[in-house]
């Protein structure tokens, strides 16, 4: 009896010290290649026990960004992991250093270069793995776990994001997981967000003194979308939310293999434009799964929807039909852009199989559409075709109609109303984009969620929409200058987006009004014709109808613009007030200016020129604009790397410019 008394104290003696010294451990680390960021991880204490809470810290720059957060995930009817931690051990730091090319982005070659760390948490309720990796533009890390014996189901993850300081923030509030993600950006201090308000991602904040951050996630793979909530018991702190099932929202994913999570990102900067130069989105997705992609073709397209497939002065009635759809493709090679978007109705209608399907037999067309003659018509004048469709159409009809799209010579499809991020429909956008690839088909996702990188896998996913873009005009005074400037620095952080630029009725805010037929479009036409620059799309469409476009201008322009980039730049940044972007192609820069309701007078120095002289074509706001929209001054100037431009926008105006080599 001594002797096994002896024995249980000794044992209690020795776990007593094992538990010290797990929890008096060091912090496990990793650091940017350039030394400026810190991610950490460590165990907290948890009074009274035997062990303590996985949790993690950022720095920047010495300065603390994200203060000590809980990590972990949350299992049904199990005890959630992360919250009972023994110990931490990571292996080696270990570098990541590669280039790689893509057939469309903000930059190519780009490249991926990071610090990296495999976290082994030792939990009472089981071992798991948390990798982590540390860029010059931000930190990452996600969930390893191995298969487990039986099905799991997660409830939601433990991870949190606790802010060092209270700071403006400027959230994207939806009402509820099932939205097309389409509404206007706020600007609210992190202690004002409603602790019920459903913040999607890309979520911005400052965090005043230390840095910028963005929080968003990629490589979404067999998992829900990720969403954040302010905590109710703390001001400063953010927790994850995640997307519920459609069947059964009391969980929001059904798991029988080992679990790899997405990355949960925080984008990290001193200034707001670095972090829209960021490529950690596309680098934390795996290679492309396509061997040849010499088929994917980025481009610009002409489109029937906004305007109301209007036509002007033509022998036809202007409509969802052949004649119409040929008059938009004519446009489309005069203009020399390379594609035609014919959107919904082109399909033969069929009994709906419920409350949110189309009803559309995607195999046949329409008694007014003749789309063997429309696309031989294209084909004639080297314009490729895209064709809209519903998702649930797609999903019903996908294994019978690509194979058919493909025999058309279709280039592409715009894929519309999938409005949610839960596991199913995530896997959904993975089986198109496969099916797709197999069959040379480019993919535009409407009524989408955010972007998580899924291009560089599957890069025949060109854009998708996720945005409030430009269609809102036709019944709403939503899409203001105000809005247009808020897009760069929020929702395009996390990729391209299908906004649609391009209309040529400019109003300022007095004379502008809502309509269907040829709408109006908020802020000056120099400003709509520098979205081309400021925004990234590889799949842009040229929104406004054919006639809109005759004898003006800035159709030069917008003919020349590319829609993929070699290199990206952010000349001048204010949230909500003005952004600069110089974008080069090749030989080529363009440079877009926008602003919102306050205007700007800014400089650009042209410093990233190469050596030698520049010719310049400057599109402006004329002196009148503000009053006058419609109105634009082309300069042509020349420019070398020493010339700074000295601009001036009025409210909601904008700059675009395009600079060739003089040599």
């Amino acid at each position: 009896m001594q002797s096994f008394r002896w024995s249980v104290v000794s044992l209690l003696i020795f776990g007593l010290l094992f538990v010290a010294s797990t929890l008096a451990q060091q912090p496990v680390s990793v650091t940017s290649p350039d030394g400026r960021i810190q991610l950490s991880f460590s165990v907290a204490k948890v009074a009274d026990t035997s062990t303590g809470e996985l949790t993690y810290a950022i720095s920047f720059q010495g300065k603390p960004v994200i203060i000590s957060s809980p990590l972990g995930l949350q299992f049904e009817k199990e005890r959630a992991l992360g919250t009972m931690v023994r110990s931490i051990s990571g292996g080696t730091v270990s570098k990541i250093d590669e280039s790689y090319t893509v057939p469309a982005g903000k930059a190519n070659p780009i490249r991926n270069l990071c610090n990296a760390l495999s976290l082994k948490v030792d939990d009472v309720a089981g071992s798991f793995t948390v990798e982590a990796r540390a860029y010059n533009d931000g930190v990452a890390f996600r969930y390893l776990l191995p298969a487990p014996q039986n099905e799991v189901r997660i409830e939601n993850e433990r991870t949190r994001f606790r802010l060092a300081k209270d700071g403006m923030t400027y959230p994207l509030v939806l009402r509820n997981y099932r939205t097309s993600w389409e509404d206007n950006y706020r600007a609210v201090p992190l202690s004002g967000i409603s602790p019920e308000s459903l913040i999607a991602l890309p979520f911005l904040a400052e965090v005043p003194g230390a840095a910028w951050i963005a929080i968003t996630e990629a490589n979404l793979d067999n998992y829900p979308g990720m969403y954040l909530r302010r905590d109710g018991n703390d001001d400063f702190t953010l927790s994850a939310r995640l997307s519920p099932r459609l069947d059964d929202p009391s969980y929001s994913a059904y798991l029988r293999g080992a679990l790899q999570t997405p990355w949960r990102i925080v984008m990290i900067a001193d200034d707001p434009g670095r972090l829209i130069e960021s490529n950690i989105v596309t680098n934390l997705n795996p290679p492309s799964a396509i061997a040849d992609t010499s088929w994917i073709k980025p481009g610009k397209a002409a489109w029937d929807w906004w305007s109301g497939s209007t036509a002007d002065n033509v022998n036809f009635t202007p409509g969802m039909n052949t004649a119409t759809m040929k008059h938009y493709i004519d446009f489309a090679s005069s203009a020399k852009l390379q594609y035609m978007m014919v959107d919904a109705g082109w399909a033969r209608k069929v009994a709906r199989s419920g409350p949110y399907d189309s009803g559309s037999e995607l195999s046949e067309t329409n008694p007014d559409v003749n789309i063997a003659e429309i696309i031989s018509h294209a084909k004639q004048k080297n314009i490729g075709v895209w064709l809209w469709a519903h998702w649930l159409d797609v999903d019903r009809q996908m294994e019978q109609v690509f194979p058919l799209f493909e025999k058309w010579g279709v280039a592409g499809v715009k894929i519309d109303f999938m409005d949610r991020d839960d596991q199913e429909m995530v896997n959904f956008y993975r089986r198109v984009a496969a099916k797709a690839a197999q069959h040379h088909l480019m993919l535009d996702f409407h009524g989408a969620f955010k972007p998580d990188g899924l291009r560089r896998t599957y890069p025949n996913v060109l854009t998708r929409e996720g945005v409030m873009g430009l269609e809102y005009n036709k019944w709403s005074g939503r899409i203001t200058p105000d809005h247009n400037v808020m897009l760069a620095f929020t929702r395009m952080l996390a990729g391209p987006m299908d906004y649609t630029p391009g209309g040529m009725r400019n109003a300022t805010k007095e004379q502008f009004e809502p309509r269907g037929l040829k709408p109006m479009v908020m802020g000056t036409r120099a400003h709509q014709t520098a979205l081309f620059v400021v925004y990234e799309s590889p799949f842009m469409m040229v929104s406004d109808y054919p006639e809109a476009y005759a004898s003006q201008k800035e159709l030069a322009f917008i003919s020349a613009v590319p829609t993929t980039w070699d290199e990206t730049r952010v000349l001048n940044a204010r949230v909500g007030d003005y952004i600069t972007i110089a974008r080069r192609r090749a030989k080529e820069w363009y440079v877009g200016s926008i602003a919102g309701s306050h205007g700007a007078e800014l400089s650009i120095p042209l410093s990233f020129l190469g050596p030698g002289n520049w010719n310049a074509e400057i599109y402006s706001d004329a002196q009148d604009a503000a009053q006058n929209p419609t109105h634009t001054v082309l300069e042509k100037q020349a420019v070398n790397s020493s010339t700074v431009l000295k601009v001036k926008l009025v409210s909601g105006g904008g700059q675009a410019v395009r600079i060739e080599s003089g040599e």
